[in-house]
């Protein structure tokens, strides 16, 4: 089988990694536009859940990520001042470019042939494959010359982002919720290295009216986030890599693959960083992808197959998302509240988390939350 993987990123690495590991006889392809070394983005985090789901099926690969991660047992969340800590919320993060080194690496170990820098304006190139997996994320050329026949819907989320990094580490996964001249801010960021961190920077569409970020450079903008967020940043400076503000975009594709072309990741769907699962699902993706393709007899069978199987498990998490990314949506209503309410509010967001998992999971919070209700 000849096989061509568009897309350089996490999703596109593990699957040509995995199927060629699987099956050496076969010719797998990966075609990436960027440089070898070129990303975007700082730290990517996965959660306990995330990685002990690839570990049941790669242990040697979570074995090779591992040293290389941070990890913590807690999320802190500041308020008007306040911190508080919600204990038993396990996360890991990386570097982006750190993971993708460690997957080129494995590509590379299985004979994969990894082609960097092609520009890629036609999928008429890909016409000789007999499988065509597009992992080339959210202006995936190959969703877009097929909306149609995937059923493909984009949407944004009204709020605004940047995404940067800080030399500031910090002791968790960490939210900083701060009320300035003009606005409300609200920063996510957590130590991917002992020296790095990313630090994400998310205001709603009033406050970015407000502050005129529209007509700013990036440089502009880093010095008015280094200003609002002076006392989380202790001294150190915000880093940019392609630190423009964003909306959030929501991509969602009813039929998964088309002919022999099938997507994965963010080529496929989307999944708010609030929950941190983007890459998680890349992966996850691929894994399913792998195993249907080992299960059916042909392509046609393996590709739905694929859907069908996976899909269900998709919707759920990106329903969450949804959920989760609306509650930032009304972020500054919620800062209203009490630092103990606005934490409950905060760790039941996504609507997976009743009283009765959060007592077990986080029992030292809803002890203090429980305590602070009764005596109310």
């Amino acid at each position: 089988m000849r096989i061509a993987v568009i897309g350089g990123g996490p999703g596109g690495l593990y699957f040509a990694y995995l199927w060629k590991r699987r099956h050496p006889g076969d010719i797998v392809e990966l075609f990436e536009q960027n440089p070898q070394g070129a990303t975007w983005g700082f730290g990517v985090v996965f959660s306990d859940q995330a990685l002990d789901f690839l570990r049941a099926d790669d242990p040697e690969t979570v074995d090779a990520i591992a040293p290389h991660m941070e990890s913590w047992r807690n999320i802190t969340l500041n308020l008007r001042g306040e911190s508080i800590e919600i204990d038993g919320v396990g996360f890991s993060s990386i570097g982006r470019l750190e993971l993708l080194k460690l997957l080129q690496a494995r590509v590379q170990s299985t004979g994969v042939a990894a082609r960097y820098e092609v520009p890629i304006d036609s999928i008429d190139r890909f016409a000789g494959y007999d499988l065509v997996v597009a992992a080339d994320g959210l202006n995936s050329i190959v969703r877009r010359a097929f909306e149609k026949e995937f059923g493909t819907s984009v949407t944004h989320s009204t709020n605004k982002f940047a995404w940067y990094g800080t030399t500031r580490t910090f002791a968790t996964l960490s939210q900083t919720f701060v009320t300035a001249g003009r606005g409300t801010f609200n920063a996510h960021h957590y130590r991917y290295s002992p020296s790095m961190s990313t630090f994400l920077v998310e205001c709603d569409a009033a406050t970015w009216n407000a502050y005129g970020f529209e007509h700013k450079s990036i440089e502009q903008s880093q010095v008015i986030c280094e200003e609002v967020f002076a006392d989380t940043l202790d001294g150190h400076k915000l880093i940019s890599n392609k630190s423009v503000w964003r909306n959030f975009p929501w991509i969602w594709n009813e039929r998964w693959s088309h002919r022999n072309m099938v997507l994965i990741g963010d080529a496929l769907h989307t999944a708010h960083f609030s929950i941190g699962s983007g890459t998680r699902l890349a992966i996850e993706d691929a894994i399913a992808l792998t195993k249907a393709m080992e299960a059916e007899a042909d392509i046609p069978g393996a590709l739905a197959c694929y859907e069908r199987e996976r899909k269900p498990i998709v919707q759920k998490l990106v329903t969450a998302a949804r959920t989760s990314a609306d509650w930032y949506e009304h972020f500054p209503e919620h800062m209203q509240l009490s630092l103990m309410d606005f934490t409950y509010s905060y760790i039941t967001r996504s609507g997976r988390i009743d009283n009765a998992r959060l007592r077990a999971m986080s029992p030292q919070f809803m002890a203090r939350f429980e305590a602070s209700r009764r005596s109310a």
